[in-house]
């Protein structure tokens, strides 16, 4: 069994901590570990278990590559889409990559919480045996509640052991019509989660959707391999209908079973959600950070930079970020990609960026900005080394707080340590590295017209970036 990481999603309803460059399956929001860590490390332990196919953004690949560096696990694939397609292509394309077309291929959200391990894998052990028999399996969570934020499963008839055939998929309901589903106890919440032969996913695609497998196959065969990432062609890939594997497949197939799961899932798909999972106070409060609560009961309130006081509230959320404060009714949470979509409206950095951006050579923090300024505080990673660029509207100082940096100027080669400083003028081709073994960390003073991050030319990257 070959483990498919879908780790695509944009987690709007999370915002501002989830953001379009920085999205949920990237953050700790339950643990210690990040979500797409616990997804794939909740596989532990399973016998006969391949090293995983990823699938992400292309926007997002150093990120996963070293989250998943951090944890022990080097990915058999990281296929890089130039932009969403849905979860159809993204899993033909991890098939059609597969050593074999009999590899039976797991297919996982990288943002969803399970807390039953025991139950999730004998679930998986389960699927594994059905998708061998040539099923086409999909996990059904067994609802706790009338939900409208999920969609549905009805179920069919009992088929082998726990599973049913698959009667239908449903649309997430309003309220009544979920608690007529939860009454009935014949509908599960769709979970997203799959298990199939490479093989007979792909057969079952090319009968409903030929033309999607078509660009998908076009898309594998014309990708180029860079570093440890597989990357698709922009043109080619721009062809591909949009669709989810539900829509595209599994409504369609008269192969569908669905395995009922009990294990504690949670998508964390909005704040009350999050408030759902996480520990809470003997007032109900979920809390994170520096906070201050008074006569405050059922709240979810994370701090990230200041104390945060919350007093005579209840059923709210509040989240604070370096650039940004949320307050929400928790029965409003749905509506945070509304703002969202005005912050995008208004071409405004904080629907994509935090302040604090990463980078495969470390990060950066934004302290401070102006019309021809802007100051940043940077730290790269022992052994790396920044792109060879120039910048065409903005100049440079730097100064080292800690560590070694080793600067190319032009033709020069220069070796700054603590308390010294270099200046980088408008044009010049530079670099940045650190040849210590101790991050660096340094303040950049940017100066100029335009201080845009488009306004890098790169003459050589280590990391592939145009």
């Amino acid at each position: 069994m070959i483990p498919v990481i879908l780790s695509g999603g944009s987690g709007t309803r999370l915002w501002p901590l989830s953001r379009g460059q920085y999205p949920k399956q990237f953050l700790a929001l339950v643990s210690d570990r990040t979500m797409l860590q616990e997804t794939v490390l909740r596989l532990n332990s399973i016998e006969g278990l391949k090293l995983p196919i990823a699938v992400c953004n292309e926007d997002h690949r150093f990120m996963l590559a070293e989250q998943l560096w951090e944890i022990g696990i080097k990915p058999s694939a990281i296929i890089l889409e130039p932009f969403g397609r849905n979860t159809a292509p993204a899993v033909a394309m991890a098939a059609l990559s597969a050593p074999s077309e009999d590899e039976v291929l797991l297919v996982l959200p990288a943002d969803h919480v399970l807390t039953d391990i025991k139950a999730f894998h004998q679930a998986i052990a389960q699927a594994a045996v059905l998708a061998g028999q040539g099923h086409l399996v999909t996990f059904g969570i067994v609802p706790t509640h009338p939900e409208t934020g999920y969609g549905y499963i009805k179920r069919g008839d009992a088929f082998q052991s726990r599973a049913f055939h698959v009667a239908a998929f449903v649309e997430k309901p309003d309220f009544k019509t979920a608690e007529n589903y939860f009454e009935s106890g014949n509908y599960l919440w769709n979970s997203g989660m799959f298990a199939f032969t490479a093989g007979n996913f792909l057969k079952e695609l090319d009968k409903f959707n030929p033309d999607m497998l078509s660009i998908c196959r076009q898309a594998i065969a014309t990708a180029t391999t860079d570093l440890d990432f597989v990357r698709i062609d922009k043109e080619v890939f721009s062809r591909c209908p949009s669709d989810s594997i539900d829509y595209a497949v599994m409504e369609k197939t008269d192969k569908a079973v669905m395995i009922p799961l009990d294990a504690g899932w949670n998508d964390v798909g909005s704040w009350s959600a999050l408030w759902d999972v996480i520990d809470k106070d003997s007032f109900g409060n979920a809390i994170h950070g520096d906070v201050l609560t008074v006569d405050t009961e059922n709240s979810f309130i994370h701090a990230e930079n200041k104390l945060v006081a919350a007093i005579g509230v209840a059923d709210l959320v509040i989240v604070e970020t370096a650039d940004a404060v949320m307050v929400a009714s928790k029965d409003k949470v749905q509506e945070v990609k509304a703002v969202v979509a005005r912050l995008k409206e208004q071409r405004r950095c904080e629907a994509e960026y935090h302040r604090k951006a990463y980078r495969p050579w470390g990060h950066y923090y934004s302290v401070d900005n102006g019309d021809r300024h802007q100051t940043k505080r940077i730290v790269v990673k022992p052994g790396a080394k920044l792109s060879l660029q120039k910048h065409h509207h903005r100049a440079e100082h730097w100064i080292i707080v800690k560590g070694t940096a080793l600067v190319t100027k032009a033709d020069e080669k220069i070796l700054l340590t603590e308390n010294e400083s270099i200046y980088i003028p408008l044009g010049v081709m530079h670099c940045l590295e650190n040849p210590g073994v101790i991050p660096l960390e340094m303040i950049e003073v940017q100066s100029g017209s335009y201080l845009g991050e488009d306004d890098i030319v790169r003459f050589n990257d280590p990391y592939g970036r145009k």
